[in-house]
């Protein structure tokens, strides 16, 4: 009997579980205009400005064109914008229309209210991902050492920032709010993360001042994925992103637990 219950409640969480996920995948297709191309065109636009004008005035780095260096780190930028924004925004409309205290109030458990928020938005943040990737491959042809690696990163990169786009929303007040982190700290942050530069081009001095960036370890393990390359010990980036992730996670649980936010 107890197997039975235990069957039947993992079989409610599952599909608990898939019913979010199929909520964000249809929501974010459904505007697949703002979700896909704005993006992509920045990302473009970007390959194009620094990588054919600007990079082709540049002497290569660790053997490799400008060009190809900064396509990791433009893949990076645009999966951690687009899962970032994806949770925020879902999660603050549903907070914002109210009906996300159905959901808190059912036997659906938060981890999976959390799981199925974070999975919809590192799924856009992977596909938006590899859209660049594909859009890179025209400019360049970036290599591959170890896909492995990559994978790792990029997952766990996304589900990170969906994480933070959670925690943002859950904070949020009034729309607004969703911006304030985005654009005053994430955006300063993905800039300065190494995508367009190596540090160990940097003075002593910002180079030190780089490393208490975190994005700098994800960019930079990201890289290390595509060329076998790293300006921090790849190991340090594999545990700063597992700890993050981590501590994320935890906190989104007990902001969830106990209802902050949303008992007004």
């Amino acid at each position: 009997m107890q197997n039975n219950f235990q069957k039947t409640g993992f079989q409610a969480n599952w599909i608990a579980f898939k019913t979010i996920i199929r909520k964000e995948v249809v929501r974010f297709f459904r505007i697949w205009t703002q979700a896909f191309l704005p993006p992509v065109i920045t990302q473009t636009l970007y390959f194009v400005i620094f990588g054919s004008f600007i990079g082709s005035q540049l002497s290569e780095i660790n053997g490799i064109s400008y060009m190809s260096f900064i396509v990791p780190g433009l893949i990076m930028m645009s999966v951690i914008s687009s899962s970032f924004a994806n949770v925020v925004s879902s999660f603050f409309s549903s907070k914002f229309q109210r009906f996300v205290e159905e959901l808190l109030v059912s036997p659906t458990p938060n981890w999976v209210i959390i799981a199925g928020y974070v999975g919809g938005g590192a799924l856009r943040g992977i596909i938006v991902g590899t859209i660049v990737f594909i859009v890179s491959v025209f400019f360049t042809r970036p290599t591959i050492y170890n896909i492995w690696l990559i994978l790792f990163f990029v997952i766990l990169t996304a589900i990170l920032f969906s994480l933070g786009g959670l925690i943002n929303a859950i904070f949020a007040k009034k729309f607004d709010d969703t911006m304030i982190f985005p654009t005053f700290i994430l955006t300063p942050l993905t800039y300065l993360g190494g995508v367009f530069y190596s540090i160990d081009r940097l003075p002593e001095f910002w180079q030190k001042i780089s490393k208490l960036n975190p994005i700098l370890y994800m960019v930079d393990g990201f890289r290390y994925g595509f060329y076998g390359f790293s300006d921090v010990n790849i190991w340090y980036s594999v545990l700063i992103l597992c700890g993050f992730t981590f501590v994320l996670t935890i906190y989104c649980h007990y902001l969830l637990q106990k209802g902050f936010g949303m008992k007004n």
